[in-house]
C-alpha cells in the first residue's frame, strides 16, 4: 500500500511539473501579439467569432505584418459572411508572403463560395503547388480532436469537381451542393 501511494505521489509530481513548464512555455510569446492570436485562433475553431475578431485585431495591431493573425482574421470574416473584408485579409496575407499556400487555400474557398469559381480554381491549384501535403486534408489528431469520421472533402477534391463541372454546358452544371459545401473546411497552419 505505502509503495502504491508513493508511485502515485511521483506519478502526480512529475504531471505537475511537466504541466507546469508547458504552461510556463505557452505563456510566452516569441513576439507581441503571439497569444491574442492563439487564443483567437481557439475561438475560430470552435466556432466563437465574435470573440476570436477583436483579438485578431488586438494581435495586429502589436504587429501588423503578422500573416497568419491576417489569415485568421480573414477566415473569421468569411466565416461571418463579410465577404469583401475577408478578400481584404486573404490578400494582405498574400501580399505579405507569396508563398502562402493556407492564404490562397482560404481565399479559394471564399472564392468558391461567391461564385467566383474559375479564380476559386486559380487560388486552389496555387495553394496545392505550394504546398502539395494541403490536399491531403486534415490529419487524424484533427478529425479526432473535432470528432470527424471518413473522408473530409478536401480544397483539391473541390478544385477536380468544379474543373469537371465547368468543362460541361452550362445547363448541365451543378456547382453548389449545399451539404457538400458545408463540410468545406478552413486551411491553418
Amino acid at each position: 500500500m505505502n509503495r502504491d501511494l508513493v508511485i502515485a505521489a511521483i506519478f502526480i509530481g512529475v504531471l505537475i511539473y511537466l504541466a507546469t513548464g508547458y504552461y510556463q512555455n505557452v505563456s510566452k510569446e516569441s513576439f507581441p501579439g503571439e497569444n491574442k492570436y492563439r487564443l483567437a485562433g481557439r475561438y475560430l475553431e470552435d466556432g466563437k467569432l465574435e470573440e476570436a475578431l477583436p483579438l485578431f485585431d488586438e494581435a495586429l495591431a502589436l504587429r501588423s505584418e503578422y500573416k497568419d493573425a491576417h489569415l485568421g482574421k480573414a477566415i473569421t470574416l468569411m466565416e461571418l459572411e463579410r465577404m469583401e473584408e475577408a478578400r481584404e485579409m486573404f490578400d494582405r496575407a498574400i501580399e505579405l508572403d507569396e508563398d502562402f499556400a493556407e492564404a490562397y487555400a482560404n481565399r479559394g474557398v471564399l472564392n468558391d463560395r461567391t461564385g467566383h469559381y474559375e479564380a476559386a480554381i486559380d487560388d486552389y491549384r496555387t495553394a496545392l503547388r505550394l504546398k502539395p501535403k494541403l490536399a491531403k486534408g486534415p490529419g487524424r489528431l484533427w478529425k479526432f480532436m473535432h470528432n470527424v469520421s471518413g473522408k473530409i472533402p478536401t480544397f483539391a477534391d473541390r478544385a477536380d469537381y468544379l474543373e469537371a463541372e465547368l468543362a460541361k454546358p452550362e445547363e448541365e452544371r451543378v456547382l453548389r451542393i449545399p451539404q457538400v459545401d458545408a463540410q468545406q473546411r478552413m486551411y491553418k497552419k
